[in-house]
């Protein structure tokens, strides 16, 4: 006789007790970093999925380094992505029209308070702090092509395409033309970034465009308090650290007369652990305009510092 015997299983009994996921719950408190989000539950409640769940979807999509497309697959599969968002086996999971529209009604502005309540909890539990920060920058590469602009500009009858003449030809108003190097360009933004060098957490972040220096992009970045440990493009910002009470601790050019050979060499090893954060960042931006990619870093900042945090904290 066949029998069939019915066994009630939740996602919670399924999820490992040694996963990440389930000691980033233990470590910080997510219930405030979800009520740093000023968005009203009204809001996002024709959505079907509530504010909470919905905060969770996009920080976890941003620790996974996923499209909105990708997301929605991924969310809808795999059993401990809807644990961590708060979803039971056979629930329905958002599409990523869902995430999309949630992620524009979030905005940059609480994304960044999204952000400062993950570093306000980090530093009261004294992960990070701000004695020694590293300060560096990056490219942010827009997917967008210049071929279509470059064609604009001669039927304009401009002679070069620059970053005078994109704002009035390209698909990106606010996107530029940045060099590294007499060889080396990119067309897009530039991605700022402030290190907290006891923990390797990212404590400031700031996008610009590509064509904002290193020294100017600073004033973004720098800490309260504090040494600043910065290469040669963060010269001209010696002036803002002192007039802000920090300590500059930036390596000088060949020619400058007050220039330390040795002090600039131990500056570059306490600087060359951290060379690293931009390292594991795709550099190809997801969206035009520096708000939406600001918005977008703020996330990776926060997926980063997970990484860091659970590094720190191992099983």
């Amino acid at each position: 006789m066949n029998t069939e015997q019915l066994e009630m299983v939740s996602v919670e009994l399924l999820m490992p007790q040694e996963h990440t996921y389930r000691k980033l719950k233990q470590l910080l408190a997510f219930p405030s970093i979800v009520r740093a989000v000023k968005v009203k539950e009204h809001d996002v409640g024709a959505m079907g999925y509530g504010k909470f769940r919905l905060i969770l979807c996009l920080i976890l999509q941003f620790m996974e380094d996923l499209s909105e497309r990708e997301f929605e697959r991924f969310i809808s599969e795999n059993m401990a992505g809807k644990w961590f968002c708060g979803f039971g086996l056979i629930e329905k999971t958002p599409d990523y029209t869902t995430i999309c529209k949630f992620r524009k009604l979030v905005g940059t502005k609480n994304m960044s308070r999204l952000f400062a309540e993950v570093k306000r909890q980090l530093q009261a539990k004294n992960y990070c702090s701000d004695v020694f920060t590293f300060v560096d920058s990056s490219a942010l590469v827009s997917k967008l092509s210049l071929w279509e602009e470059r064609d604009k500009a001669i039927a304009a009858g401009y002679e070069k395409l620059n970053n005078e003449v994109l704002p009035e030809v390209s698909a990106d108003p606010e996107a530029r033309i940045g060099a590294k190097n007499n060889n080396k360009f990119w067309y897009g933004f530039k991605k700022h970034v402030a290190v907290d060098m006891q923990s390797g957490m990212i404590t400031k972040v700031a996008v610009t465009p590509a064509n904002v220096t290193d020294s100017d992009g600073a004033k973004h970045i720098l800490p309260r308090s504090g040494a600043v440990a910065g290469d040669k493009g963060y010269i001209g910002a010696i002036w803002e650290m002192l007039a802000r009470g920090l300590h500059p601790m930036v390596i000088k050019r060949g020619n400058m007369k007050d220039k330390n050979v040795d002090l600039d060499r131990w500056i570059t090893k306490l600087r060359s652990p951290y060379e690293g954060v931009f390292s594991k960042q795709n550099n190809r931006v997801r969206y035009r305009g520096v708000a939406k990619n600001q918005g977008a870093e703020f996330l990776y900042a926060i997926a980063h510092n997970f990484r860091k945090l659970l590094a720190l904290n191992p099983a």
